[in-house]
């Protein structure tokens, strides 16, 4: 039984009470001063009080990890010895999953990586080692893959290098090797082309020195050897081919 006014209670206090007179704790935890009401209280449906409830007495989440309320299930998940975590592992609610994404051993990993929540699956993604991130490149939330693409091992990245998401695919042309940046030389987003002509090896950029785009020909023409510098002379902006000329000049006199 619940109340949000008691005796002697403020009424505009709508902190949770718990009726002790009906809980199992109210002979021990309560007379030694392990449990409160309003304050320190499994039973009341507020998060704050049962998390300063685990805290007083962690030895008792255990107790509730087949609870029906879904927070008292993810608060007690929280305090569980890592031993007792594995049968959370399927629990209906999202929210018990996401703490066990954060607290359950790697090689548990697996079992949550193919979760319906995205927030586990981000978690995991964030987790788990580099040498199994690859298992989710075809995760179906652009925003996982994008964790997937900040710590896939650069020379794993070519698999996202035609992701769906400019997102993706911009974490990708920042950190893929030099060498792999062809694959992204057409990228149909112009800021990642940009990104592409920044970073590609000088002999590499004639790829690139006819893009559509004329500002990704000006990173082209801030970084091209004089050759291709010539080829820009006569680009269609004026811009670039100033820049190109300037480089060129500079190219020229250089000892």
């Amino acid at each position: 039984m619940m109340e949000t006014i008691g005796q002697g209670k403020d009424i505009n206090d709508l902190t949770p009470l718990a009726d002790c007179s009906l809980c199992a704790y109210r002979g021990t935890l309560l007379v030694t001063g392990h449990c409160k009401p309003g304050d320190c209280c499994v039973v009341a449906d507020s998060g704050r009080q049962i998390d300063r409830f685990f805290r007083t007495n962690p030895g008792l989440a255990a107790d509730y990890t087949r609870d029906v309320f879904w927070e008292r299930r993810a608060i007690a998940a929280r305090y569980l010895p890592t031993s007792q975590l594995q049968p959370l592992l399927t629990d209906p609610d999202e929210a018990v999953r996401r703490v066990l994404a954060y607290r359950v051993p790697l090689e548990w990993l697996a079992d949550l990586r193919d979760d319906p929540d995205r927030e586990v699956r981000i978690t995991v993604a964030d987790r788990l080692p580099e040498q199994d991130l690859e298992l989710m490149v075809q995760d179906p939330d652009y925003l996982v893959r994008a964790y997937v693409a900040k710590r896939l091992p650069k020379g794993r990245l070519f698999r996202l290098a035609a992701d769906p998401d400019n997102e993706v695919r911009r974490t990708v042309a920042e950190r893929i090797p030099t060498v792999s940046l062809g694959l992204m030389a057409n990228d149909p987003e112009v800021n990642i082309r940009r990104i592409v002509a920044r970073r590609m090896e000088p002999e590499e950029l004639d790829l690139m020195a006819k893009d559509s785009d004329w500002t990704v020909r000006y990173e082209v023409a801030l970084r091209a050897y004089p050759a291709l510098l010539q080829q820009l002379f006569d680009d269609a902006e004026e811009d670039v081919r100033l820049m190109a000329r300037q480089r060129y000049e500079t190219l020229s006199l250089a000892p």
